[in-house]
């Protein structure tokens, strides 16, 4: 099925994603109204999902923001990293026991056990990641509409493609990850209606919601056995949507490259060239969720007595999400490509260019 989008075209140069405000109900953050000893007195605590604090994605990103208040406001920090889905309550219910103010959960794997210990504790504050199922006075939602940034991404990489041929997959089937592949997906069909291309989309159909996934988001062996497949199928853009299993992407994606292939990836949630150790010369771009500014935000808040449980959204519009520089890529950009994304960002803002996904955030 193909989208329905705008033609009408504005100009205006793309930016980086630089902050998040708020959007929906939420309120935008307001000068500290507490003195240094009452920041000092506040305890902000944390827990991941089992990808751990060093995924170079969404765990690591949400945690920089709690540790940024923590540099900033001398809080008190408290932090739990999860190994396995078990241990996400015992280390929600300690952070509760133990006098944490508010517990940052990341990741919508945390939901159910968010909701039941927020239940149990009405007294204490919960902010959750990328999830906005948990109705409750105590629990404030932090999501991404990351359809958007994926849909420049998708355009981006449908014009930079050689093969005409591109990939993504996911490490779960799960909104907060297919989202990005709708995106993606909608992004390659947007590049070849007002190309009049047909450059293809492996590893996700939007339409029927059916692609190839990990099962998980630590098995890198096969998130590299994946990457080698979509590659030997013709792929030369892989955007992997993973959390730290894509280290295998870029393994795949970095063996392809020496061996005289010309292969690029699209790193999710942060900025790859940033965050990876290897193989950051192949990020074409990254599709980027702005979570260390809204985890700090939201703690900046519940620190000055602002708690709320209102629906904290990222989009293009308040750059809660974005487009990461091509860096190394650039000159394997062309200056009317750049252009064309650029026109497009501003597009989607102004609302001449619909980007729908039924796994996108509902304000």
């Amino acid at each position: 099925m193909t989208p329905r989008y705008s033609r009408a075209l504005s100009a205006i140069a793309l930016t980086g994603a630089a902050g998040l405000v708020l959007a929906g109900c939420g309120a935008a953050p307001e000068e500290s109204s507490g003195g240094e000893s009452e920041a000092q007195d506040f305890k902000g605590c944390i827990v991941s999902d089992d990808g751990g604090f060093q995924d170079r994605s969404f765990n690591q990103a949400s945690y920089e923001g709690l540790k940024a208040v923590e540099e900033k406001r001398q809080i008190q920090v408290k932090e739990a990293e999860s190994q396995a889905e078990t241990e996400f309550e015992p280390n929600l219910t300690s952070m509760a026991q133990e006098g944490c103010d508010l517990t940052v959960s990341v990741g919508f794997l945390l939901a159910d056990t968010t909701k039941k210990v927020a239940e149990a504790n009405p007294d204490k504050h919960f902010a959750i990641v990328d999830d906005q199922s948990i109705e409750a006075d105590n629990v404030k939602p932090i999501v991404y509409n990351t359809a958007e940034a994926a849909f420049l991404a998708g355009y981006l990489a449908a014009g930079a493609s050689e093969t005409g041929k591109v990939a993504t997959y996911g490490g779960m089937d799960i909104p907060t990850v297919t989202v990005f592949m709708d995106g993606f997906a909608d992004g390659v069909d947007y590049y070849n209606e007002q190309k009049n291309e047909d450059v293809e989309v492996l590893g996700w159909n939007k339409e029927s919601q059916n692609g190839t996934f990990l099962t998980s988001f630590q098995d890198s062996s096969r998130a590299k056995t994946v990457t080698q497949n979509l590659i030997g199928d013709g792929a030369d853009v892989v955007l992997p949507v993973a959390g730290q299993a894509a280290q295998g992407t870029v393994d795949a994606v970095t063996e392809a490259n020496n061996g005289g292939d010309n292969v690029r990836l699209i790193w999710p949630d942060t900025d790859g060239y940033e965050t990876l150790d290897t193989g950051k010369e192949f990020v074409l771009t990254s599709v980027l969720k702005e979570l260390s500014t809204s985890v700090e935000d939201v703690v900046d808040q519940a620190v000055d007595g602002n708690f709320d449980n209102g629906l904290y959204v990222g989009t293009l519009a308040n750059e809660g999400v974005g487009l990461a520089p091509y860096h190394d890529q650039q000159d394997s950009v062309d200056e009317e490509l750049d252009k064309e994304v650029q026109q497009l960002k501003q597009d989607i803002i102004d609302g001449k260019v619909k980007v729908e996904s039924e796994n996108a955030p509902k304000a």
